[in-house]
């Protein structure tokens, strides 16, 4: 059994907060600063050059992607590290749409993050040729999978309610109907225990500055199944992703495996952090972060309507059917937000009037459910909300 109050003093959490806002950006491992600190004196500053063979930075990406492999299911070498989110969604759209030549559609729905649907929607205009992004209501989905589609893209958890889609079912039914599945992992790895290889997913994408706690601007991951490894071309050819990047050939040649899926110079600084922050997994499970998960959240969902009649729950009420997040609705959410902010309980706001929180059992634990909600009932009920300084837009909500 997962001990939770040894993963909680693995974190930073600055006195006097509650921080519900982990599915958008993670607190800092408390081993980060010294490890980091390491690798600039010892590494960078002492090897310079020499770092990438003798630390091992070249290796990094698949070092580190081996370990974001066990937290969602994945195969060992199936996944690599490096580049953005936003990237990753582009490789695995352009390269499922040419295992499915003869098709044109690739299928969304309406809860997806808006990034994944602007990547989808600049590829198909790249594309032309009849090449379309169909957008359709969560709830439609299923039937929308139909012989005309090559690609289905969704995020297993949706970021605005914290719904959770039933990956192993829909990618039955994308193969079924001859699609290529990809999946978002976004808010999915570090929080629910995905198995994007007993399910069969084709491609998986994910960030790790979340549930994973690596830190802003941390580098996300690719998983490619194994069984298209050696077949799938890398749209976006580049250096590292080639078989022989020092050979310095003039032409391209992919990688062998996950390898090909690189990009860029991987992110050493970066992915430092995040090998630290992925300590705290050495002591945890999955399977008991999920069940600790799904009871904060009850307790946080039964306290709010039971104190805060005036939020309207937007998260399923079956622990089965969300991700470690509870969203709630109310028209002035933005504002009581920052009212909620200022008074130590971080959460964040999505637009129009959703008011988000996020549950990780890694350093969340009962009291501090409680106390947020002492907090939220007294912004609502005093209608502390209600004041200028909290209507202003911050650039990040």
């Amino acid at each position: 059994m997962t001990d939770f109050a040894a993963t909680k003093a693995h974190f930073h959490i600055p006195d006097g907060l509650i921080y519900l806002d982990g599915n958008s950006l993670g607190p800092m491992p408390k081993s980060v600063p010294a490890r980091m600190q390491a690798m600039l004196q010892d590494e960078w500053a002492e090897m310079l050059i020499r770092g990438w063979n003798q630390a091992g930075w070249m290796d990094q990406p698949r070092r580190v992607g081996d370990r974001v492999a066990r937290l969602i299911g994945a195969e060992p070498g199936s996944v690599v590290m490096g580049d953005t989110l936003s990237i990753k969604v582009y490789q695995a759209l352009a390269s499922a749409l040419e295992m499915v030549p003869d098709r044109r559609v690739i299928l969304s729905d309406s809860g997806n993050f808006p990034s994944d649907l602007y990547m989808a929607e600049g590829l198909v205009k790249t594309l032309g040729d009849g090449y379309e992004l169909r957008v359709v209501e969560p709830d439609a989905y299923p039937e929308a999978i139909t012989e005309e589609v090559a690609v289905t893209l969704i995020t297993e958890v949706d970021y605005r309610t914290g719904r959770l889609h039933d990956i192993a079912a829909l990618t039955e039914q994308a193969h079924a109907a001859g699609a290529v599945a990809v999946w978002d992992l976004a808010h999915t790895a570090g929080a629910t225990p995905t198995q994007v290889a007993a399910c069969g997913a084709d491609f998986a994408v994910g960030c790790t500055y979340k549930y994973l706690n690596g830190g802003p601007g941390a580098p996300a991951f690719i998983y490619l199944a194994p069984r298209h490894a050696e077949t799938a071309r890398p749209a976006l050819s580049g250096w590292l992703g080639h078989e022989a990047p020092f050979a310095f050939d003039l032409d391209y040649r992919p990688g062998a495996g996950v390898e090909r899926m690189r990009v860029g110079t991987p992110p050493v600084l970066q992915l430092t952090a995040l090998e630290a922050a992925l300590d705290v997994w050495d002591i945890a499970d999955m399977a008991d972060v999920r069940a600790r998960s799904q009871g904060l959240t009850q307790l946080f969902i039964d306290a709010v309507e039971a104190r805060c009649p005036g939020l309207t729950l937007a998260t399923p009420r079956d622990p089965d059917q969300r991700g470690s997040q509870v969203s709630f609705r109310f028209a002035e959410g933005y504002a009581a937000m920052q009212a909620l902010i200022a008074r130590g309980v971080i959460g964040d706001f999505r637009a129009p009037d959703i008011m988000r929180f996020g549950f990780t059992p890694l350093f969340i634990d009962e009291d501090d459910v409680r106390a947020a909600v002492d907090v939220l009932e007294e912004v609502i009920r005093d209608r502390l909300w209600d004041r200028p300084e909290y209507r202003t837009r911050a650039a990040v909500t």
